[in-house]
């Protein structure tokens, strides 16, 4: 079993609390101040879960750095008060970030869910059921 520091709990209530900001910025027409306090918290929270060393590692390495360009930009451009464009500079950074996590995530939520014709589908074979 893995331990939990109080650090990384602490991270994860950062997290839950930015996302929630990020979602409420998003459904109160793209306010600035909540996006930016969202993404704050956000960044914070996974500083504190992963460790200050393993979060620059992540964004700064040599194949990941157009989308940590976007995924920063976009936060620096919601602090500058741009939240549409920010945020559509982040999401896009978000899935250049994480494109080869997306068919691990993509299989675990199918395999979790056990739909026949959606499993076919995705393992590439031809036949529905």
């Amino acid at each position: 079993m893995v331990a939990i520091t109080e650090f990384q709990k602490i991270g994860v209530g950062l997290m839950g609390f930015g996302l929630f900001f990020l979602l409420f910025g998003v459904l109160l027409y793209f306010d600035s101040v909540l996006l930016a306090f969202g993404n704050i918290l956000f960044l914070c929270g996974l500083t504190f879960i992963t460790g200050l060393r393993r979060t620059a590692h992540f964004f700064f390495q040599r194949h990941k750095f157009r989308g940590s360009f976007f995924f920063l930009g976009g936060v620096t451009l919601v602090l500058c008060r741009w939240p549409i464009i920010g945020m559509v500079a982040e999401c896009y950074g978000f899935v250049l970030l994480f494109r080869s996590f997306f068919p691990v995530a993509l299989s675990f939520v199918l395999s979790a869910v056990n739909l026949p014709f959606l499993s076919s589908w995705v393992s590439g074979s031809s036949s529905m059921v």
